[in-house]
């Protein structure tokens, strides 16, 4: 008998702890996550498969430990012991890209009990392109479209892709020490922003991936064919040049990309409301109360954008949505 909660707490403990309960009663699947900010992307993913038969708990794997990561989930703590009543939702990261290459990556694509988030993490369904209006709305409670953001990371993305493709390359075959991921979001990060001209930090990135995209194929020309065959492998995959920014580092799309396009976008926005407050303002009372009730109103865009939930029609949010109901045709739950 294991000692630790963890060894106790297993698939089969929590279906037998289901059978005591009334026959009415739903059944509870526990729902294991890698940190507390995974809690409510995945609580509201599995809501939508709640109904009067089943219900899900989304928790850290142990309650007695503040350990986190998916390793942490999936190898030290669960492995094995998950079933029918007790899953695992990790981040992708590279894992499923490198279709199988690792163990971790073979038991994630393999596990039915695994959910995985296809994107690279949680950080790049807040930085969908489709839903980062919605956000500089709700933090500037101005409607004003300045920036097309959609069409801004598609080109962010098809520029980026041909050097993604290699920085996946190279985790395949262990070659981390030679371009590593630190170093391939060295190269597609966006240093500075212009509202009027966008497309120039984007013009400034191009160059630098180009620099480096030129130097992998003169070390590495032994790559070039296996590269261009894991683009053919990438679009069954659901990866597309389009869409590289879901399955870039989370944190580096977020805080080196989408934050830096936001920041200047939520700074204009602002002023520009402000602005027409001291044209329609009919006396300084009034003056001073719109704009202490428009300051209050206010929320800074880096806590609105990790509450975004504008991701729901995103294609790769589809895969997981996908997996799930799988998952329930297995337990016929």
């Amino acid at each position: 008998m294991g000692k630790r909660l963890t060894e106790n707490l297993s698939s089969m403990y929590l279906g037998a702890a289901n059978s005591l309960k009334p026959k009415r009663a739903r059944r509870k699947i526990v729902a294991y996550v890698e940190s507390y900010d995974d809690i409510s992307f995945w609580r509201s993913l599995l809501a939508d498969y709640e109904n009067e038969n089943r219900y899900f708990e989304v928790m850290l794997p142990s309650r007695t430990s503040l350990a986190k990561g998916k390793k942490s989930v999936l190898m030290n703590q669960l492995g094995k012991q998950l079933g029918e009543n007790m899953i695992a939702c990790v981040d992708s990261d590279y894992d499923y890209l490198l279709q199988g290459r690792t163990q971790t990556s073979r038991y994630m694509i393999e596990c039915p009990y695994v959910l995985q988030t296809y994107a690279y993490a949680i950080e790049n369904y807040h930085c969908y392109a489709e839903g980062l209006h919605e956000v500089c709305v709700m933090a500037t409670l101005n409607d004003h479209v300045l920036i097309d953001f959609p069409n801004y990371m598609k080109l962010y993305s098809q520029i980026a892709y041909p050097l993604f493709v290699w920085s996946v390359w190279f985790y395949r075959k262990h070659y981390l020490n030679e371009f590593s991921l630190l170093d391939f979001c060295s190269y597609v990060r966006i240093e500075q922003v212009g509202i009027r001209h966008p497309e120039n930090s984007l013009g400034i990135m191009a160059k630098k991936v180009n620099r480096k995209l030129h130097d992998l194929e003169r070390h590495h020309p032994e790559g070039i064919p296996e590269v261009e065959a894991m683009k053919d492998e990438f679009k069954r995959l659901g990866v597309y040049p389009e869409n590289t920014y879901m399955f870039i580092q989370g944190h580096h799309i977020l805080d080196n990309v989408v934050m830096r396009l936001l920041a200047p976008v939520c700074t204009y926005l602002r002023r520009e409301r402000e602005e027409q407050i001291h044209q329609l303002a009919l006396h300084d009372t009034q003056l001073h109360n719109e704009l202490t009730a428009y300051q209050r109103s206010q929320v800074d865009v880096s806590l609105v954008i990790h509450k975004n939930t504008n991701y729901k029609n995103s294609p790769v949010y589809a895969m997981i949505r996908r997996d799930v109901e799988k998952f329930l045709k297995i337990i016929k739950a």
